[in-house]
């Protein structure tokens, strides 16, 4: 299960949903007035989680929507090659690769712990927290 019903109507700036099947961040919601026999519809501007792109849906404000449920877990980066990381989630131990955002480019080195997000089927790398070794 990687998404959940919400009422539209319960969203709020800064919110998450999938719009076009892709995650998105809202950007930006508009409610305009019912009309005389219709209902209150809402225009959501929302930028997608993985790809950055731009979309705007419209609908009806009592609407259920699909909301992305987003696991945020821990793991340690392994190695490094080019714009990508090795990385071990801690609790699971698997390993996988990730590509490095490119303001996390300076910081993201082998032994360090990194938050990442797993949302749907997505991996994305969020924050460098700092050193994997545990210093006494």
């Amino acid at each position: 299960m990687t998404t959940k019903s919400a009422g539209a109507n319960t969203l709020k700036e800064g919110s998450y949903l999938v719009m076009e099947g892709a995650p998105c961040k809202v950007a930006n919601i508009q409610i305009s007035r019912p009309g005389k026999h219709g209902h209150a519809k809402m225009r959501m501007e929302g930028v997608g989680i993985v790809d950055g792109r731009k979309r705007v849906i419209v609908l009806p404000a009592h609407d259920n929507v699909e909301v992305p449920i987003i696991e945020k877990r821990n793991a340690q980066v392994l190695s490094v090659k080019g714009s990508s990381a090795n990385i071990m989630d801690l609790e699971t131990y698997e390993t996988f690769d990730l590509p490095i955002p490119e303001e996390l480019k300076d910081s993201c080195v082998a032994g360090t712990n990194v938050l990442y997000w797993h949302v749907m089927e997505h991996k994305i790398m969020k924050q460098v927290k700092g050193s994997g070794a545990e210093e006494d």
